[in-house]
C-alpha cells in the first residue's frame, strides 16, 4: 500500500434518508458503508475527470495559473495534465517574428475563371 493509499479519516454531515439507504443498501451486499461511499467516491470521480465540460474548466484555471500542474494531475491524470502543460508553453511563447507577405500575383497573370454548370433549377 502507498502512502497514497493510506487510509483517512472524513468526517461529514448527511441527510439521515441517505445514511438510512446506504446502510439498506450495504447489508444487501454483505458489505459495509464505507466501502460504499469510497467505491461512489471512486466512480464520481473518474466520471467526473472525463467529463469534457471539467477537462475545459481544469485547462481554462490551469492557463490562468489558477491551478499549479501537480493539482491538475490529481484532476485530469498524468497524460492529459502533460498535454495541456505542452500546450501551455507553446501559448506562452512569443510570436514568430515574421515579415509580412510580399505582395506576389502567384498566378503570375495565368488565372483562369471557371463558370460553374448551372443544374435544372427545382
Amino acid at each position: 500500500m502507498s502512502a497514497s493509499d493510506d487510509p483517512r479519516r472524513v468526517h461529514f454531515q448527511s441527510p439521515e434518508y441517505l445514511v438510512d439507504r446506504l446502510d439498506a443498501i450495504a447489508e444487501l451486499y454483505d458489505t459495509d458503508r464505507t466501502d460504499l461511499l469510497i467505491e461512489a467516491m471512486r466512480e464520481y470521480i473518474e466520471d467526473t475527470a472525463d467529463s469534457e465540460t471539467f477537462q475545459e474548466l481544469v485547462a481554462t484555471k490551469y492557463y490562468d495559473d489558477q491551478l499549479e500542474f501537480e493539482t491538475v494531475k490529481q484532476l485530469v491524470g498524468a497524460e492529459t495534465a502533460q498535454r495541456l502543460r505542452l500546450l501551455k508553453t507553446e501559448l506562452e511563447d512569443e510570436p514568430l517574428d515574421l515579415a509580412a507577405p510580399n505582395n506576389i500575383d502567384v498566378y503570375d497573370g495565368d488565372a483562369t475563371t471557371v463558370k460553374p454548370a448551372v443544374e435544372d433549377e427545382r
